[in-house]
């Protein structure tokens, strides 16, 4: 599988960490269920957010790259997300992007608009396959994430950049399409072709990727091996807060490494989030933390018994939780159950508490 990662211009928020947390569960399921899972993650570790923020604070790009990057890494390894197989950055796989960018230009699909390198919508089969959008709702969206509909001498507004050539200050690479740098889409399609090959199993990231991202990533993929990138894509519910779409840009964050700061426990920042369904939007409210830090000390008491209520039925309940589309609020209340069972009538099974323990550190990721 492969999730969309980071533009590592700001710490690591709970959107992000939801999105990972998702995947986590996936991994988690998979493994559970007897796969060997190659996951893949790329690091968007150049982009004009990075740029603008570095020049803004007045410090080099790629160190504020490599300190954010940290900061997230450190952030998911206190959350219990199982790390990638692959961590691949952009900046690490500029020629395999430019290479994957002059292929598809010499299929006919791409054409030069003053040095720069659009993919021709006109060219591309299946678009619209992921979002099901018309063309207006495109349109809107493209101009909002990143797009640039408005560019005079585009054959089409929804043409999008496959490769920039070198502008003056910004940082540019030698490639076969000349000195620049790849355009935000392409290297999604790039890394996971080299790393995980076409019709891999699982894409995704955030539901605000559909489009563009996904839409377009998938057609430029098309265009190579005749099929699509993914045999199915995952998108996550964003997360709010103050009634907005928790994001940079509007700077309405809670941070995942703040909250840690602060003393917060991660197993209960991830119990937090895992009273959402993956699908849905959300907002984060000063009540989360005491709801899932009271969980939590309700498990702890319960897993601390010398015996209790069988919980090879937990364990099912778990695994048939996840397996309906992630159900994980399920899954906690699943437990919920068999905790308040074990606390107030007891039991007898000596090993149940232990299998509680390991059905809710192994499937949910909850070290209690």
């Amino acid at each position: 599988m492969y999730a969309c990662g980071i533009t590592p211009y700001d710490a690591a928020h709970l959107g992000h960490a939801f999105t990972y947390l998702t995947f986590d569960l996936v991994n988690r399921v998979w493994r559970d269920a007897g796969h060997d899972v190659n996951y893949v993650q790329n690091t968007t570790d150049i982009d004009d957010p990075l740029l603008e923020r570095a020049e803004a604070i007045g410090v080099d790009w790629r160190d504020l790259a490599h300190r954010e990057i940290d900061v997230f890494r450190d952030d998911m390894a206190a959350l219990r997300i199982i790390p990638p197989t692959s961590y691949v950055g952009v900046v690490e796989s500029v020629d395999l992007i430019s290479d994957l960018a002059a292929r598809i230009r010499d299929t006919g699909a791409a054409y030069d608009l003053d040095g720069d390198l659009y993919f021709s919508v006109a060219e591309a089969d299946h678009f619209g396959e992921i979002g099901h959008l018309d063309r207006a709702a495109m349109l809107d969206l493209f101009g909002q994430r990143g797009g640039d509909p408005g560019r005079p001498g585009k054959k089409d507004p929804l043409d999008w950049l496959l490769w920039r050539a070198e502008r003056p200050g910004e940082p540019a690479w030698a490639s076969p399409l000349g000195r620049g740098r790849p355009g935000w889409h392409i290297e999604c399609s790039a890394i996971a072709l080299d790393r995980l090959g076409p019709n891999f199993d699982l894409n995704g990231g955030g539901n605000d990727l559909i489009f563009p991202h996904h839409e377009m990533g998938a057609a430029e993929t098309r265009c190579i091996t005749g099929g699509p990138n993914a045999r199915a894509h995952l998108h996550v519910g964003m997360v709010g807060l103050d009634g907005e779409k928790m994001s940079k840009s509007l700077g309405n964050l809670v941070f995942v490494s703040k909250l840690r700061e602060q003393g917060v426990e991660p197993a209960v920042i991830r119990l937090a989030m895992l009273t959402h369904h993956y699908r849905d939007a959300w907002e984060w409210t000063d009540d989360h933390l005491p709801e899932a830090h009271a969980r939590a000390e309700r498990w702890r008491a319960a897993f601390a018994l010398g015996a209790a209520p069988d919980a090879a039925p937990l364990l099912a309940a778990v695994r048939a939780a996840l397996a309906r589309d992630l159900d994980a609020p399920a899954a906690l209340a699943a437990v919920d159950a068999w905790a308040q069972a074990a606390l107030t009538e007891g039991g007898t099974d000596t090993a149940a508490p232990a299998l509680a323990r390991a059905t809710v550190d192994t499937l949910l990721g909850v070290a209690l």
